[in-house]
């Protein structure tokens, strides 16, 4: 059963025992159909990732017979496909058809991208491929803006964390900043896009690119305080979600804000561990790392079933480091091997009475309502 199922269960189940009139459950239930129909649903799914394949089916055809095709044939050809896409995206749109629409934008989207790159060879322009990323993503972004395009906005994002890539890849070693040190004010017009387009996704992608921006910088500045601090301030972030949920969402406005904290953590603080290696450092890195996951389950894994199983993940990761760490310094592999299967099991009994007894309290919660 899907979210809007529920709640339309939950609204009939609200009316019956009197707690809303016949008034409120006919425009609760209206605002779940109507919400419920701006998501897309799996043919929705198909028909963008067949846009996807159809975009890469054209652009590498193109490329293939590029030297055979005219100039002035090429230029139309790019900018008929672009004009066809986006103009028959928004005829679909019209007719109902979100799935489809957004398609066709995602098609004239790969097919500016690929005008940027075939004209520029055509034409031999120089450039760094940084600059062409960077131009091929404010040109999605214009459209998405435009067009309210959830789906291009998804794609602007995902642009901006390989101009990212290529921005940090291009400059000097010397200079761990550079240019891609603006990154945080392109990701704040992405995410002022992405409210305007309700594309709830290219948040959850920007957070993940955010934490992406700060291990980046860490890793060209060879710098342990740049990851200390984006392992501070994830720690920060989950803490406030996990204590002031509601306000997080009024900020936010992304459902599971806490999971970026627990990933930003974890990652910062393996990263850390490599750098360090053994020693008093790497120990006290992988008491915090575990004490991290269980005060994330205790702050957040009652309401979050992704916390949870992070969590878990991050505990489990976090014993295959140290186990690799300190296998030199064991007694021997059987002993260690031992001494995990013990730890687990431990760890087992835990996870198993906290399950149970989360499933406990939710059925008591039920039972009273």
């Amino acid at each position: 059963m899907n979210y809007a199922a529920r709640v339309k269960n939950d609204i009939g189940r609200w009316r019956s025992r009197g707690w809303i009139d016949a008034s409120a459950a006919e425009r609760m239930t209206r605002d779940v159909e109507k919400r419920a129909a701006r998501t897309l649903g799996f043919g929705a799914i198909l028909a963008v990732l067949a846009a996807i394949l159809f975009a890469a089916a054209i652009l590498i055809f193109i490329a293939a017979n590029w030297e055979a095709i005219a100039h002035l044939v090429r230029v139309a050809m790019l900018f008929m496909l672009i004009f066809a896409g986006y103009v028959g995206g928004a005829v679909l749109k019209s007719r109902g058809l979100d799935g489809a629409g957004e398609g066709a934008w995602i098609v004239a989207a790969a097919a500016f991208g690929g005008a940027i790159a075939l004209i520029a060879q055509m034409y031999h322009l120089s450039g760094e491929e940084a600059d062409a990323v960077f131009t091929w993503g404010a040109g999605v972004a214009l459209a998405a803006l435009v067009l309210r395009s959830p789906a291009l906005t998804v794609v602007c994002v995902a642009l901006s964390g390989v101009w990212l890539s290529f921005a940090i890849a291009e400059i000097d070693m010397r200079q761990p900043f550079g240019p891609a040190v603006g990154y945080p004010v392109v990701a704040a017009i992405l995410w002022s896009l992405s409210l305007w387009t309700a594309s709830r996704p290219s948040r959850h992608l920007l957070l993940l690119l955010l934490i992406y921006y700060g291990l980046l910088q860490y890793l060209r500045a060879d710098d342990p305080a740049v990851a200390i601090a984006v392992a501070a301030v994830s720690v920060g972030y989950f803490v406030l979600c996990a204590l002031r949920p509601r306000m997080a969402e009024r900020l936010l406005a992304i459902g599971q804000a806490r999971v970026h904290g627990l990933i930003g953590f974890g990652a910062a603080m393996m990263l850390l561990q490599l750098r360090f290696g053994d020693g008093t450092a790497f120990a006290l890195l992988a008491f915090l790392t575990f004490a991290g996951a269980v005060a994330a389950l205790v702050l957040g894994g009652r309401d979050s079933a992704p916390v949870r199983w992070l969590a878990y993940l991050l505990f489990a990761v976090e014993l295959c480091v140290v186990y690799l760490a300190t296998i030199g310094t064991m007694l021997g592999t059987a002993g260690f091997l031992l001494a995990a299967a013990l730890l687990l099991a431990a760890i087992a009994t835990v996870i198993f009475r906290f399950e149970r007894r989360l499933r406990d309290e939710q059925n008591r919660e039920g039972a009273r309502t």
